[in-house]
C-alpha cells in the first residue's frame, strides 16, 4: 500500500490576537515575532490516518508532500517524526501566491511523478483560508474518485472503505484505489511524536522539487496561475454595545428587557 499524504503549513491558529496583523499594502499575515508556524491540524489527521492504515499494513509506506516557500525545517518535518517514511517539499519561487487551482495543479503533477500510489489523503480544509478545495481539485485533475470529510479509513481485501460524515451521523463509502480522501476532524487526535522520531526526522532530508522538476510551467502557477484574486484582506472589526436593562424588583426587570427586545425586533 502506497499512501500520499498532502501537509501544508499555516500561521499558528492558536497564537494571540493581539500577535494577528495583516500587511494592507500585500494583503499578507505579517509573521508573528516568536510565534513559528505549524502543520495544519487538518493535515495532522490526515497523516494520522495514514500511520493507522500503515500499522494494518506492514509493507505500506507513506510518502508526505507539500507546497511553499518560507516551509520551516522543523515544522515541516513533523510527519517524518509522527512516522511518515519520505517527505518531498515543492520549493520554488514560481509556487509563490499560488490560489487553490494552482496548488492542485502542482500537487498532482508531484503526484504524477511519483508514479505509484494507491491513497491520497489531504485535510478536509486548511486554517488560514478554510476553503477545502484543493483536495478535491486533485483528484478531478489526476481524473480520481473524491470521498470527503472521512472520519475514518480502512483497507481490506484491495477495497478502501471510508466513514464519510454527514449532517446526522456518517455513512461508509467504499472504493478501490487509486482514489483521494481528504479527512475531517472527528478523525480523532493525531498521535505525539516519540523521542526516536524525532531524532529519525532530524537525520532524514527531504526531496526537493521545483517546478522544473514536476514539468510545471511557471505562468501555470503562482499568480500567474491562480483564478483568483484576492483584493483585499482586513481584520474584522469587532464592535460591542452594552445596555443595562433595571427595574425595581426582579419582575420588572424581565419585563423592561421583554419590552427592550420587542422594540428592537429581536422578539
Amino acid at each position: 500500500m502506497k499512501i500520499i499524504v498532502c501537509v501544508k503549513q499555516v500561521p499558528d491558529p492558536q497564537m494571540p490576537l493581539a500577535s494577528f496583523k495583516i500587511d494592507s499594502n500585500t494583503n499578507k499575515l505579517i509573521p508573528a515575532p516568536g510565534i513559528p508556524p505549524v502543520i495544519n491540524g487538518y493535515d495532522e489527521q490526515a497523516v494520522e490516518a495514514a500511520l493507522r492504515i500503515k500499522e494494518g499494513s506492514s509493507d505500506s509506506t507513506i510518502t508526505v508532500l507539500s507546497l511553499g516557500t518560507d516551509l520551516v525545517s522543523d515544522v515541516i518535518k513533523k510527519p517524518l517524526s509522527m512516522g511518515a517514511d519520505e517527505l518531498i517539499l515543492l520549493q520554488d519561487d514560481a509556487f509563490k501566491d499560488s490560489d487553490d487551482y494552482a496548488t492542485a495543479q502542482a500537487l498532482a503533477a508531484a503526484i504524477k511523478k511519483i508514479g505509484e500510489y494507491d491513497i491520497v489523503i489531504c485535510g478536509r480544509q486548511a486554517s488560514d483560508f478554510d476553503a477545502g478545495l484543493v483536495g478535491a481539485g486533485i483528484g478531478e485533475i489526476l481524473g480520481l474518485p473524491v470521498i470527503t470529510i472521512a472520519r475514518d479509513i480502512k483497507m481490506a481485501d484491495g477495497v478502501v472503505r471510508v466513514e464519510k460524515v454527514v449532517a446526522d451521523g456518517y455513512e461508509v463509502i467504499e472504493g478501490e484505489p487509486p482514489l483521494v480522501v481528504t479527512v475531517s476532524n472527528e478523525l480523532g487526535e493525531p498521535r505525539y511524536p516519540t523521542l526516536r522520531g524525532i531524532m529519525a526526522a532530524g537525520r532524514k532530508q527531504p526531496i526537493v522539487w521545483s517546478a522544473a522538476d514536476i514539468g510545471m510551467d511557471a505562468s501555470l502557477l503562482g499568480l500567474s496561475g491562480s483564478k483568483v484574486r484576492l483584493m483585499n484582506l482586513s481584520q474584522p472589526e469587532k464592535v460591542s454595545q452594552v445596555e443595562f436593562i433595571e427595574g425595581d424588583t426582579s419582575a420588572e426587570t424581565g419585563v423592561n428587557l421583554a419590552l427592550k427586545l420587542r422594540e428592537d425586533k429581536i422578539i
